[in-house]
């Protein structure tokens, strides 16, 4: 049966740790140790305390760790994803500026 994935209205924003998108931040030491993901471009921010941590979006598969130049993808129900620059404007069409 084919089939076409039904459109659903999201905002697109591109991350910056200041506007408090991500759900939670790791430690990135943890992160290295791990072995959860490759940290080559992984976005990592310093805490005043000096703890270097790593910004992530949990969804239903786990968390997904924000890389440097990433967006934050926000759907109508509230779900969040995270897609690379190099993919955001394939995937979404703007609809407004």
């Amino acid at each position: 049966m084919k089939c076409k994935r039904t459109a659903l209205e999201c905002e697109v924003v591109k991350y910056e740790t200041d506007k408090n998108l991500e759900d939670g931040f790791e430690l990135f030491s943890d992160v290295v140790t791990k072995g959860w993901i490759i940290v080559e471009h992984i976005l990592k921010v310093t805490f005043p305390d000096g703890r270097i941590m790593c910004p992530y979006v949990s969804h239903r598969r786990g968390k997904t760790f924000i890389n440097v130049n990433d967006y934050i993808v926000l759907d109508s129900d509230g779900t969040k994803h995270v897609c690379g620059e190099d993919k955001v404007w394939h995937r979404f069409e703007k609809l407004e500026d």
